[in-house]
C-alpha cells in the first residue's frame, strides 16, 4: 500500500533544481510519484514502503547535492482524540518551511559577508599595481611573490568556504550529467584559482608573460554569485505567506452549547453536529447551518461580494467569515480538512506546487553551454599538446585556461539578477511591487488578463449610486431615508446614512422603528410614517411604485437593485446602493487591450450585475456566478487552451486564482491574503498600473534577452581566439589576463544595459 511523505529540501534555487530532485527521487525503485515545491522547499513523495524507505529517499536527495530535512509529525489530534485537525498540521508544516527558509537566508548572508571581507582587500592588492602605475615604488610595492601568496591566502577561504555550496552542487550536477549555473561557477572559479596557484608556485613552467595571477577573478565570481543568490532568497518563499494567513483566519476558540451551558474550547476540537453560539463581531469557527437567531455575515472572503449576507434559521454559514451585529446559534456540518477554508488552502498549495511556466534561461542554456565549453577546453589542450610549439604543455595549459576564463559565468550570472533588480526597483518607484523576479518574466509573456470585479474594477464597498425623488428635492428624500436607516445594522442602510452625512444633511430623530427582515424598515419621523425597502415591501404596504418604472428600468439595465422610499403611503423616491465602478477602470481596460491583450472579467456576482459592469468598462467576455475553486478552474481552463494568464484580484476568495495564474496581480488596497498570494502587488489600487506593470515587464524581459545574448555570444565568439585558432596565421594567443578582462567587459555591458531600465516611464505602456 502506497504511503506519502513530505521531506524538506534545502539548497534549491531554481526550476532546474526542482527537476533534478524530482528525477533522482523518481528513479528510486518503489517511488510511484514525486512532486517538489520550490516555494515550500519540500518534496511530496508517494512510495511503496516494502521497496523503498525514508532513509533511501533522503539519501537520494543528498546525493543530488541538496540537504533533506525530515518532517515533524504532520497530523495533530484534537484534545478529545477525535481525528485529524486543520489548524495544527498546517501551521506545523508552514512553521517548518519558514524556519528552513530563514536558516538558508542566514547562511547566505553569513557566506556573503565572509566572502566580501576577503574579496575587497584582494581586489585592492591585485588591482593596486594598475591603479598606482607610474607612482614608482608605491605601485610596485603590491606586486611580487609575497603579495601573490597574500592573494592566495585571501582567495582560498572565499573559494573553499564561502563558495563551498557551488563546489558541492556543481560537482553533483556534473556527476548527474545535468550541469547548471553551479557548474559554471565551480569551473570558472576553480580554473582561475588553480591557474593562479600554478603560476605562483611554478612560474618557470609558463611561457613568457603568461605566469599571471587571477586569484581576484575566482573570489569575485563567488562573491557576485553569492550576492545574486542572497537577493533572490530575500524574496523567496513569500508565496507561502498566503497559506499561513489563510490558516490563521480560522478562530482558535469556539463556544459550544452543552446541556450545562456554553463551553469554550479549541475550534479544532469541534465535531460535526456540535451546536455553536456566535456573538456579534466574532469569526465563525467552522462551517455549519443556522438553527436559531440571525445576523448579517461578511462573506467577502468566499464570494467577493462586499455586502454582508443576511443569515437566519436554515442558512449555511462558512468558517472564518465574520459575523456582524447579530447573534445566532448554528449546527456544525464541516470541520477540519472538509471546511471551505481548508479547501481554499489546498487550492493555493496545489497552484503553488505547479511548475513555473518556463525554467530559468541560464539553466537551460548552461545545460548545453557548459559541456561545450568543457569539450572546447579539452580539445584546445589536446590540440596544443599535439601540434603546439615547445613548450607544448605550457601553451596547452594557457590556452585551455583562457577558454575556461573567457566562458566565465560572471556575466551569465549577472544577466538576470541585474535586470530584475533594476526593473523591480523602477516598478517600486511607480507603486508596482514584484514579489518574485520570475513574475517580471512571466508577466511579459501573458496574452490574457482576467480581472476580478469587486474591489478591482469596482470600489469594493457599497455606496449610494442613484437617487430619483418625486415631488421633493433629492436632499429632502435622502435626509428622510437616512433618518429611518440611521439605527439599522443593514449595510444598505449604512451606505444611505454615509451618503447623507457626506452631503452635510441633518438627520431627524426616528421613533417606533420596526424592521421586517428581507423586506425593509418603518419609522415615525417628525410625525410622518416613513417606509424604506424593496418592491415587495411596498406591495405589502399598498404603496404604488408605478411612478418609478422608468428609473427602475435604467437601474435594472445597470444591474442595480432599487430601494423605495415611501412617506404616509405615497412613493417619495427610489434609490440604489451598489458597488461603484472605479473612475480609472475603463481607461485601464482600454490600455490593456491596446497592448494586444484579451481581457476577461471573472466574478462571483450575478450575471446581470456582472454584464452591466462589463458594458460600462468595455469588457466583452464575462464569467459570472463563480466560487473560489471555479475561479481557479477557469484560469486552468484558459491555460489548458494555450493562454498565458495574469489574474488581477483583491479578495481572499481570489487567492486560489492568484496562485494558479501564470502571474497573480493583487491590488494593494485588498486583503492581506490576496496580497500574499499575488506575485505582483499594485500599491495604489489603480487598475491602470496593470498595463504599466506589463509594459515594464516586457521591457525587462527584452533587457534580459539582450544580456544573455551578449553574455553568451560575446564569450562564444572569443572562445576561438582564446583557443589559439588564429595563432598559426597571426601569432595571436590570448593571454588569460586578457580573457579575464574580456569577461569583465562582458559583465560591464550587462550591468550598463540593465541600468537603462531606470529610464522607463509609465507612458511607455500605451
Amino acid at each position: 500500500m502506497n504511503q506519502t511523505i513530505r521531506i524538506g529540501v534545502n539548497g534549491m534555487t531554481c526550476a532546474s533544481c526542482v527537476g533534478r530532485v524530482e528525477r533522482v527521487i523518481a528513479a528510486l525503485p518503489g517511488v510511484t510519484a514525486a512532486s517538489v515545491n520550490l516555494s515550500t522547499e519540500a518534496a511530496d513523495v508517494q512510495y511503496e514502503p516494502d521497496l523503498v524507505g525514508r532513509e533511501q529517499i533522503a539519501e537520494a536527495i543528498r546525493q543530488a547535492g541538496y540537504e533533506p530535512v525530515e518532517p515533524e509529525p504532520a497530523v495533530a489530534q484534537s484534545d478529545r482524540g477525535r481525528g485529524p485537525l486543520l489548524q495544527e498540521p498546517l501551521e506545523s508544516q508552514e512553521d517548518q518551511t519558514q524556519k528552513r527558509q530563514a536558516q538558508a537566508l542566514a547562511g547566505l548572508r553569513l557566506d556573503l559577508r565572509f566572502a566580501a571581507v576577503f574579496t575587497l582587500p584582494l581586489l585592492l592588492i591585485s588591482m593596486g599595481p594598475m591603479l598606482l602605475h607610474g607612482l614608482g615604488p608605491h605601485g610596485r610595492s603590491l606586486s611580487g611573490p609575497l603579495w601573490g601568496w597574500v592573494q592566495c591566502l585571501l582567495t582560498t577561504p572565499v573559494l573553499l568556504w564561502a563558495g563551498r555550496r557551488f563546489l558541492r552542487s556543481g560537482w553533483a550536477e556534473l556527476r548527474h550529467l545535468a550541469p547548471g549555473m553551479n557548474s559554471l561557477v565551480m569551473i570558472g572559479s576553480a580554473a582561475a584559482y588553480l591557474y593562479s596557484l600554478a603560476a605562483l608556485t611554478l612560474p618557470e613552467r609558463f611561457p613568457a608573460g603568461t605566469a599571471n595571477l587571477y586569484f581576484e577573478a575566482a573570489a569575485v565570481i563567488v562573491t557576485l554569485i553569492l550576492l545574486g543568490r542572497y537577493l533572490e532568497a530575500l524574496a523567496k518563499g513569500r508565496t507561502s505567506e498566503a497559506i499561513r494567513r489563510l490558516v490563521r483566519l480560522q478562530p482558535q476558540r469556539a463556544r459550544v452549547v452543552r446541556p450545562e451551558g456554553e463551553v469554550e474550547m479549541a475550534a479544532a476540537a469541534v465535531r460535526p453536529g456540535d451546536l455553536i453560539a456566535v456573538r456579534p463581531g466574532e469569526r465563525i469557527p467552522v462551517d455549519g447551518t443556522v438553527t436559531e437567531g440571525g445576523s448579517h455575515v461578511d462573506e467577502s472572503m468566499i464570494s467577493g461580494e462586499p455586502l454582508p449576507v443576511r443569515k437566519g434559521p436554515g442558512d449555511a454559514v462558512v468558517g472564518a467569515t465574520v459575523n456582524q451585529t447579530g447573534a445566532f446559534r448554528y449546527r456544525a456540518t464541516r470541520v477540519g480538512a472538509d471546511m471551505v477554508l481548508a479547501q481554499i488552502v489546498r487550492l493555493v498549495e496545489d497552484a503553488q506546487a505547479g511548475k513555473l511556466p518556463i525554467q530559468r534561461v541560464a539553466d537551460r542554456i548552461a545545460a548545453v553551454f557548459v559541456p561545450l565549453v568543457m569539450a572546447a577546453a579539452l580539445a584546445t589542450f589536446l590540440g596544443w599538446l599535439w601540434l603546439g610549439p615547445a613548450p607544448a604543455l605550457s601553451f596547452a595549459f594557457v590556452a585551455a585556461v583562457s577558454v575556461l576564463l573567457i566562458a566565465c559565468p560572471c556575466a551569465m550570472g549577472l544577466a538576470t539578477p541585474t535586470a530584475i533588480l533594476v526593473g523591480t526597483g523602477r516598478g517600486a518607484a511607480l507603486g508596482i511591487l514584484f514579489r518574485r523576479g520570475a513574475a517580471l518574466e512571466n508577466l511579459a509573456r501573458v496574452d490574457q488578463v482576467v480581472l476580478d470585479k469587486t474591489g478591482t474594477l469596482t470600489a469594493g464597498r457599497p455606496a449610494l449610486t442613484d437617487l430619483h425623488a418625486f415631488g421633493c428635492t433629492d436632499e429632502a428624500a435622502l435626509a428622510l431615508a437616512a433618518a429611518g436607516e440611521q439605527h439599522s445594522e443593514h449595510p444598505i442602510g449604512a451606505a444611505i446614512v454615509t451618503a447623507a452625512r457626506e452631503r452635510g444633511l441633518t438627520l431627524a430623530a426616528a421613533t417606533e422603528l420596526a424592521a421586517v427582515p428581507g423586506f425593509g424598515i418603518q419609522a415615525l419621523i417628525e410625525g410622518r410614517r416613513v417606509a424604506i425597502g424593496a418592491a415587495r415591501f411596498m406591495d405589502r404596504l399598498g404603496v404604488s411604485v408605478s411612478a418609478a418604472d422608468a428609473p427602475v428600468a435604467r437601474l435594472a439595465a445597470d444591474g442595480k437593485s432599487p430601494v423605495y422610499l415611501a412617506v404616509d403611503g405615497q412613493l417619495l423616491a427610489v434609490l440604489a446602493v451598489a458597488d461603484p465602478i472605479k473612475p480609472s477602470s475603463r481607461a485601464a481596460v482600454e490600455r490593456l487591450q491596446g497592448l494586444g491583450l484579451t481581457v476577461t472579467m471573472l466574478t462571483g456576482d450575478g450575471r446581470r450585475t456582472a454584464e452591466a459592469v462589463a458594458r460600462q468598462v468595455g469588457i466583452e467576455r464575462v464569467v459570472a456566478e463563480v466560487l473560489p475553486d471555479d475561479k481557479a478552474a477557469e484560469v486552468r481552463r484558459l491555460q489548458a487552451a494555450g493562454q498565458r494568464v495574469a489574474f488581477v484580484g483583491d479578495g481572499i476568495n481570489d487567492a486560489p486564482a492568484l496562485a494558479q495564474a501564470d502571474v497573480g496581480i493583487a491590488m494593494g488596497t485588498g486583503t492581506e491574503i490576496a496580497v500574499a498570494a499575488g506575485e505582483v502587488v499594485l500599491m495604489s489600487g489603480d487598475l491602470t498600473a496593470v498595463a504599466v506593470a506589463i509594459a515594464l515587464s516586457r521591457r525587462t524581459l527584452g533587457t534580459i534577452r539582450l544580456n544573455f545574448f551578449w553574455a553568451y555570444a560575446y564569450n562564444v565568439a572569443l572562445i576561438p581566439l582564446a583557443a589559439g585558432v588564429f595563432y598559426p596565421l597571426t601569432g595571436w594567443l590570448l593571454n588569460p589576463m586578457i580573457a579575464a578582462a574580456a569577461m569583465s567587459v562582458s559583465s560591464l555591458f550587462v550591468v550598463t544595459n540593465s541600468l537603462r531600465l531606470r529610464g522607463f516611464e509609465p507612458d511607455e505602456s500605451s
